[in-house]
C-alpha cells in the first residue's frame, strides 16, 4: 500500500481501522456529548489505539459536541488537525475525506470522525422561528416548503412527471432498506417488517412521499478511526482502505430544490461522482455493495443516476426485480440505512460500508471487496469509495 508522501494522492493512502456506535432509539437518556464519547471510545477500542494517540478530529457543523469538549472527556492528545463540514447529511463522507487528506499529507497520524445526535427526542432544526431565515430559506418556506420532506417531495414529483417513476419504485427502496434492518438487531426497525399494503395505505408526509418514504428520527452516535495504510496493517481492526473521496457543490446550486440550474434533477451527486471516478481505478460496474444516503426514498434513484449505475431517468426502473436486495444488481444500505436502521446524518452508512468489507455485516454480501458510500443528495455532498 502506498503511504504518506508516496505521490499517489489519497488513493489507498489511508484506511478506516476502527468503528463504533451507541444504541439507536427514538429516545436515549444520555446527552449528545456522552453519546459522542461512547462512540469514539468504541471506535478506538475496535482499532486498538489509545485515545492519547489521536491528533485529528472531523465532524459536522451541526454537531453540538465541540472538539475541546470531546478531547478533554476522552483524553485525546495534542490535536494538529480539526475540521467541520457543513450541509447536514451532505458532510458525512467528507469528514472521513478530510481526515484521509490530513493523514496522507502528514498533518496528523490518527484521526477520528464522529456524529452524535438526538434527533429522535430533540427539536427539529427547521422549527426555530426566532431567527431570520437564511437566504435559501426565503425562497422556499414562505411558499409552503417548510421541511426537507416538502422540498424533496417537489423534486420527486418532478422526477415522476419527467421519467414515469412510480410509487412502486419508491416502495422498492423502502422495502430493501427494511428487509436489511430486519436482519440487523441494532436497527430501530429490526422487528417491524414492511409490506406493500402498509406502504401504499400509510399517511402522506408530503405528497408524493408517504410515511415510509421518510427517514427515522433517531438518538444515537457513531465514529470511525482513520490512519495511514502503513499503520493500518498493525491495528486490531481489519483495515478498509479509502480508495477515493470527493465532495460536490454544483454551479448555481440551491439546497434541496436546486432552483437555479437548467435541470433541478441534476444534483450535487453528479458533481461529486465525476470527481470520485476521476480519481479511482474502479468504475460503477466494480462496486459490489452501496450505502447510498436515504433520508428520503426519492434520493436513491437520483443518486443511482448521478453516480453512474444507470442512465438518466432510469433510476426508478433500476430498483425493479429485487435489484437492491442481497443477490441483486446493487445490494443497498445493508444495515437498514436512514430509513430503517437509524438516521444519524448518514454516518451509519460509513460504518456499514466498513462492516461489509470486513465481512461482518448482518446482511453480508458474499465476497464484497468494494463499497460506495454517499452523503446527502440535494445538498452539497460527498462520497467515499472503499475497498478491502
Amino acid at each position: 500500500m502506498p503511504g504518506p508522501g508516496s505521490g499517489q494522492g489519497l488513493k489507498d493512502a489511508t484506511a478506516i481501522v476502527g468503528i463504533g456506535q451507541t444504541a439507536f432509539a427514538k429516545h436515549l437518556d444520555e446527552d449528545e456529548r456522552t453519546l459522542a464519547c461512547r462512540a469514539v471510545l468504541a471506535a478506538l477500542d475496535d482499532a486498538g489505539i489509545d485515545p492519547g494517540e489521536v491528533d485529528a478530529l472531523a465532524s459536522y457543523t451541526m454537531e453540538e459536541t465541540d472538539e475541546v469538549e470531546l478531547a478533554k472527556a476522552v483524553g485525546l492528545g495534542d490535536l494538529t488537525f480539526f475540521s467541520k463540514v457543513g450541509y447536514g447529511g451532505g458532510g458525512s463522507c467528507a469528514t472521513v475525506a478530510h481526515l484521509a487528506a490530513a493523514v496522507a499529507t502528514g498533518q496528523a497520524t490518527v484521526g477520528v470522525a464522529w456524529r452524535s445526535r438526538k434527533r429522535g427526542s430533540g427539536p427539529r432544526p427547521w422549527t426555530n422561528t426566532a431567527v431570520q431565515l437564511a437566504t435559501p430559506g426565503q425562497w422556499t418556506r414562505p411558499f409552503g416548503l417548510l421541511r426537507p420532506a416538502d422540498e424533496i417531495a417537489m423534486l420527486a414529483r418532478r422526477y415522476m412527471h419527467e421519467y414515469g417513476a412510480t410509487r412502486d419504485h419508491l416502495f422498492n427502496v423502502a422495502l430493501a432498506c427494511r428487509n436489511r434492518a430486519n436482519q440487523n438487531p441494532a436497527a430501530v426497525m429490526y422487528d417491524r417488517p414492511l409490506t406493500r399494503e402498509m406502504y401504499m395505505t400509510s399517511r402522506w408526509i408530503s405528497e408524493p412521499l408517504c410515511l415510509f418514504d421518510n427517514c427515522l428520527e433517531t438518538d444515537g452516535a457513531l465514529a470511525c478511526v482513520v490512519v495511514s495504510a502503513e499503520r493500518a496493517r498493525d491495528c486490531r481492526g481489519a483495515p478498509v482502505y479509502v480508495h477515493a473521496a470527493a465532495q460536490g457543490l454544483p454551479a448555481q446550486h440551491h439546497g434541496m430544490v436546486n432552483y437555479w440550474t437548467d435541470d433541478p434533477l441534476t444534483g450535487p451527486a453528479w458533481t461529486a461522482a465525476r470527481h470520485l471516478w476521476k480519481h479511482a481505478d474502479l468504475t460503477p460496474e466494480d462496486v459490489d455493495v452501496a450505502q447510498i444516503y436515504d433520508a428520503f426514498t426519492a434520493l436513491i434513484p437520483l443518486s443511482l443516476e448521478g453516480y453512474g449505475f444507470c442512465g438518466r431517468g432510469e433510476g426508478g426502473a433500476f430498483t425493479e426485480q429485487g435489484a437492491l436486495e442481497i443477490g441483486g444488481r446493487l445490494p443497498l444500505n445493508t444495515g437498514g440505512g436512514g430509513l430503517s436502521e437509524a438516521y444519524v446524518h448518514g454516518f451509519n452508512l460509513i460504518n456499514e460500508g466498513v462492516k461489509q468489507l470486513r465481512g461482518t455485516s448482518t446482511a453480508q454480501v458474499p465476497g464484497a471487496a468494494t463499497c460506495l458510500v454517499t452523503a446527502g443528495e440535494g445538498v452539497p455532498t460527498s462520497a467515499l469509495l472503499l475497498r478491502n
